[in-house]
């Protein structure tokens, strides 16, 4: 329900906007003081406010600066009477979104409500689209232009606004970390702690103490206290990697502690209470663990309020060339080459590999790539990927497998190029009436591949 804020010294004037408008649909709050005014802006978020020009105790252009100081993009409607026209332009100048003149006819204020709304919502994802769009493909040094990964940055966004627990999944090396390490990063936790554990390098009987940390003489070799890395994580986030491998019997004490944040450590008769969010990730799929009863389905829950699922590398072979120039750039700088390109025969046997280790096996071929680069551009050759073994059962005729090929090399061409014909057939070595027929023959729209 759309909130709106009503300021105006009138008792009666408010009295009937009040009545009109929640009978509209709208939850609205009153204030006859200009104080009040801005002590609810402050307080609350609004979707519009609508406020008096003229106060008895001050002027109604000075409250619409302060409450668009703490909402800029507030649309604010202006009630004046017909003697303080000039003020009203005035007060268009300095942000109004309307002025209305009293006596006014409610069906136009319904309406003006209704559209200054809609265009405040506009604005605030117009807005919230640049940021995305300003980081450059990228979240920190996560790179992306495909659907998959705006999809992926879109939730980073909207979840490091909040508090809640985030569940990332995803195959090993798709950039789960990168990602917990962002949301902290983009949160109001950002100056706190990130503590990062992973779950799946901690021998059973010793995650208990990684935890929630043992007071001296918890057991043999508890020289001394240790804290947990829940109590490291005080004020932060807590980032348990591979969250699926905690044992069974462990799993019902992460559980308590998550719920209430408090939770006694090894040896210790006190509690400690502690302030942290908590994110978690696993390579496997842990609602199938639940299933298979080697998850808990209460902690699940617990931890899977917001879920982000990091896409496979050969679900985003879009990203690949962006990819590619980054760790390029990067590398080169490590080692101190000049090295500016990939050949486009490089590019094509980068671009058909399915990439099982995903963006990290990416980046170990490609600082490999570098490391043998003799020049400044990267050849074929120097793209060293792992044997692959062939499936004897699977093994097609050659016609047959000739048309898979050329079919799956024109559609990662079309995304490559985004449809773009002449660079398409630069890239493949093709004239342009050539790719045409090739086109024409798989049944492949290059204006299905373009964007934007």
């Amino acid at each position: 329900m759309d909130r709106i804020l009503i300021a105006d010294d009138d008792l009666n004037i408010l009295k009937v906007l009040k009545m009109r408008l929640e009978s509209a649909g709208y939850q609205v709050e009153t204030a006859s003081e200009i104080k009040t005014a801005k002590d609810l802006a402050a307080k609350n978020e609004y979707e519009l406010a609508i406020l008096d020009l003229k106060f008895s105790s001050g002027s109604g252009i000075d409250l619409m600066k302060s409450i668009r100081a703490v909402d800029p993009d507030l649309p604010i409607i202006i009630l004046t009477a017909y003697g303080t026209i000039e003020s009203a332009v005035e007060a268009m100048k300095e942000g109004a979104y309307i002025y209305l003149t009293k006596p006014f006819d409610h069906r136009d204020l319904l309406l003006q409500i209704k559209n200054g709304i809609e265009k405040s919502n506009l604005s605030r994802e117009v807005k919230r689209l640049k940021s995305i769009i300003s980081q450059d493909h990228k979240i920190q040094d996560i790179i992306g232009r495909s659907a998959a990964m705006q999809k992926v940055f879109d939730l980073a966004y909207l979840a490091a606004e909040s508090n809640s627990n985030v569940f990332i999944s995803g195959e090993s090396g798709t950039g789960k970390g990168m990602i917990a390490r962002a949301l902290h990063q983009l949160s109001d936790r950002k100056d706190k702690p990130f503590i990062s554990l992973n779950c799946a390098a901690i021998p059973d009987t010793l995650i208990e103490s990684e935890l929630f940390g043992f007071e001296r003489g918890a057991f043999t070799g508890a020289v001394a206290s240790k804290k947990g890395h829940f109590v490291q994580a005080d004020g932060g986030i807590i980032f348990l990697d591979e969250i699926s491998e905690i044992p069974l019997a462990m799993q019902g004490k992460l559980l308590k502690a998550i719920e209430d944040k408090e939770f006694y450590p090894l040896g210790s008769q006190k509690t400690v209470k502690v302030d942290m969010r908590i994110i978690s990730a696993s390579n496997k799929d842990i609602a199938k663990e639940v299933e298979n009863g080697n998850f808990r389905s209460d902690l699940f829950y617990r931890i899977h309020v917001i879920p982000i699922k990091m896409p496979a590398l050969r679900e985003r072979k879009e990203d690949i060339p962006l990819l590619m120039e980054y760790f390029l750039e990067k590398t080169a700088m490590k080692l101190n080459k000049n090295i500016k390109t990939v050949t486009p025969q490089a590019l094509t046997k980068i671009m058909l590999y399915s990439w099982p280790g995903n963006v990290r096996e990416l980046e170990n071929v490609i600082e490999c790539s570098a490391v043998l680069a003799r020049d400044d551009v990267i050849s074929e050759d120097m793209i060293v990927l792992p044997t692959q073994k062939i499936d004897e059962n699977a093994f097609k005729p050659f016609r047959e497998s000739k048309h898979d090929f050329e079919r799956r090399y024109l559609i990662e061409l079309m995304k490559l190029s985004r449809g773009n014909i002449s660079q398409a057939a630069k890239l493949a070595g093709k004239y342009r009436a050539d790719l045409y027929a090739l086109l024409e023959k798989y049944k492949l729209d290059p204006l299905e591949y373009r964007q934007g």
